[in-house]
Formats: C-alpha cells, structure tokens, sequence
C-alpha cells in the first residue's frame, strides 16, 4: 500500500487537530453563551420581585437606583378611550 509523505502527513494532522481544537472552543463558547443567558433570565425575574414589593409598599413610583429618592407616577388617562 502506498503512503503520503510523512511531512504531508503531519501538515494534514496538524490540519485537523486544528479544526477539531476550534470546535471544541466554540462548543465551550456556546455552553457559557447559555448559561449566562440562563443567569440573566434569572436576574431579571429577581428584579421583577423586588420591584413588586416596592410597588407594594410605595405604589406606583419611578426610584433613582443612585440616591434611593423616588416620585410617584402620574397614572394619564388615554385620550383614545
């Protein structure tokens, strides 16, 4: 049977390893990529907590997340109704 160059051989390998190193990485990419978007479902659903039991203890108000002042919110009622 006939074999290729063993420097051939070696460039091919190289090659594919490459590739292969490439796809992994992106693979690990793509498993981090959900588990933050996992984390960042999560952190909105927290905040929607806390913003519901300051809702309830202050009504409806804007909150300057700075200073912790807040002013209540003008509930305008729709000219089209």
């Amino acid at each position: 049977m006939s074999k290729i160059k063993e420097e051939q051989l070696k460039e091919l390998q190289d090659q594919v390893n490459s590739i292969n190193q490439n796809q992994l990485k992106i693979g690990n990419l793509e498993s981090q990529k959900h588990t933050l978007i996992h984390n960042g479902v999560e952190l909105q659903n927290q905040l929607r907590t806390i913003q519901n039991t300051l809702e309830e203890e202050y009504g409806k108000v804007t909150i300057n997340i700075s200073t912790g002042e807040y002013q209540e919110v003008s509930e305008e009622v729709d000219a089209d109704s």
